[in-house]
């Protein structure tokens, strides 16, 4: 009778919070104008602009050689150095290692504020302080990277076995060297994965830093939209999605040895641990080359004064427009970035789903799935604000676009999380109910959405994590969303209105990542 009650109530409580979601979703999809039969009507103005894109222009393909390479540089640069710097800064931010807490809530409260920002905002501030070009660039992903490798190597730390760690301490040890003694050597393998996947979202974040004079890819991209040079825009994207395919090979590869899902064997023999130490030499090779060649910052429009005014100007937001409630004030547009999140999430979570079924050999044939990984790595090879310059061809200015741009980016990073989940599962019960005669959606449904389903939600929370600052900068090419007024601002030097708005998106992103914390959070 209790576990009948209990089922019940567990019942109405799954009911509840779906008829909650929905009833969010196709809120915010209302308040975001999203209108599938406008989109549809104009469907004509996307298939002819994809018809000319998917014939590149290769007689262009030399001239995108250095930028690419440029583009790599910063990307490989600054996730390299953003991984080393959170080696120290994470164990400050853990609670478990029970480092004093001054010094953790004051590391937890910077990189709240460096995570708040998406990596766009960033190189704008940064060309302010070193200039155009590069170093800006990778400034701004070794901050961006920083960020995150210290948030997720602290919860790594926390979730560990401490009791070598506390031993080492409670002998007089301090804890930096307890820390990479005992601890850093058990999380190593997921530091390790969590970089090689951020230098491929680097690639990407790194390829649009050109809009803001960065340096990279991302000038001539803009540029070549904006001329309507749509075969050469397929040439940009044929090279990025080329250089995307071989970064996600070398990761895979990388990855697999780490976790050691095989032993690199060579002719001669060698042994493992003396081809981990010549890729670790291979890789600081390829750091140094990086680091050298970078452009040197350019400080001559950098001025104490102007420091002093930016800073100020932070310190001093515009309160009138934090605390507007008009449609041009901060509240409204934060609301609006929130909506577009929710809806580009949602549908990109409802079209990754399937796809990550037919984008894993557990699952679909060879050849298919091949092909499903292609197109899967080709949507994710196009940033998004690319998407954006797109869409707006398509569906015109507005947050509609911002919905499909999300949309898009979506399907890219959540079907890999997906497929890597389905690689992972233990297809037992799966085989099992299918030898019983049942139907193989019905085995789906009953042996593999119970084992999915955490992982499924925390990938979409993660990533609407993500999209809330993604959408902060998607006004930037007119999808709305609070990124125009920002980037205005500073172009403008009205650094209390770029203060403004800058607190506004430490709150909504602190806002997010609590309730994302409690929904992650399982229930007992």
């Amino acid at each position: 009778m209790t576990l009948n009650l209990h089922y019940k109530r567990k019942t109405i409580f799954r009911i509840l919070g779906w008829s909650l979601f929905l009833f969010v979703f196709f809120a915010a999809a209302a308040f975001t104008g999203c209108d599938p039969a406008y989109f549809f009507a104009r469907r004509s103005h996307l298939t002819d602009l994809a018809a000319d894109i998917i014939r590149p222009d290769f007689s262009y393909l030399p001239k995108i050689v250095a930028p690419l390479f440029y583009t790599l540089q910063m990307s490989v640069t600054g996730t390299i150095l953003g991984s080393v710097l959170a080696l120290f800064a994470a164990p400050a931010s853990s609670v478990a290692l029970q480092f004093p807490a001054f010094f953790r809530r004051f590391t937890r409260f910077v990189i709240q504020i460096l995570r708040s920002f998406p990596a766009l905002v960033l190189a704008l501030i940064a060309t302010f302080l070193f200039g155009l070009g590069t170093f800006a660039g990778t400034a701004a992903i070794t901050l961006y990277t920083f960020a995150i490798m210290t948030k997720l190597t602290y919860e790594d730390a926390d979730s560990s076995n401490l009791s070598a760690y506390l031993a080492l301490r409670s002998m007089g040890c301090s804890a930096f060297p307890a820390f990479f003694h005992t601890v850093l050597p058990e999380i190593l393998p997921s530091y390790l994965t969590n970089a090689l996947y951020l230098l491929e979202t680097n690639v990407r974040h790194s390829s649009i830093l050109g809009y803001v004079g960065a340096g990279g890819i991302g000038l001539i991209l803009n540029e070549k939209i904006s001329w309507r040079e749509f075969h050469k825009v397929g040439a940009i994207l044929l090279l990025l999605f080329l250089a995307v395919c071989v970064i996600e090979s070398i990761s895979r590869a990388l990855s697999g040895l780490i976790r050691r899902e095989f032993l690199l064997q060579t002719s001669s023999g060698l042994h493992r641990k003396y081809m981990l130490r010549l890729l670790s030499l291979a890789l600081i090779f390829l750091f140094a080359c990086c680091l050298i060649t970078q452009t040197p910052p350019d400080f001559s429009h950098t001025s104490p004064g102007n420091l002093q005014h930016m800073l100020s100007g932070f310190l001093h937001p515009n309160w009138s427009f934090f605390f507007s409630m008009k449609k041009d004030g901060l509240l409204y547009l934060l609301i609006e970035t929130v909506c577009i999140s929710i809806v580009g999430t949602g549908i990109g979570a409802l079209i990754a789903a399937p796809l990550a079924f037919f984008g894993t050999r557990r699952f679909t044939p060879v050849p298919v799935c091949a092909l499903f990984q292609l197109l899967v790595i080709a949507i994710r090879s196009v940033p998004f604000l690319i998407y954006g310059l797109i869409f707006i061809r398509v569906s015109g200015p507005g947050a509609f676009t911002g919905v499909l741009t999300l949309a898009m980016c979506s399907i890219g990073l959540l079907t890999k999380r997906f497929t890597e989940c389905l690689d992972a599962l233990d297809l037992g019960p799966y085989r099992a109910l299918l030898a019983m005669g049942i139907a193989p959606l019905a085995a789906i449904r009953h042996a593999i959405f119970p084992q999915i389903a955490p992982v499924f939600a925390s990938a979409i929370l993660y990533r609407f994590d993500v999209n809330i600052r993604e959408a902060s900068v998607l006004g930037l090419v007119g999808a709305g969303g609070i990124g125009a007024p920002l980037i205005f601002a500073m172009n403008k030097y009205n650094w209390s209105q770029a203060g403004a708005i800058l607190l506004g998106l430490i709150v909504l992103v602190w806002i997010v990542d609590t309730m994302s914390g409690k929904l992650a959070t399982p229930k007992t």
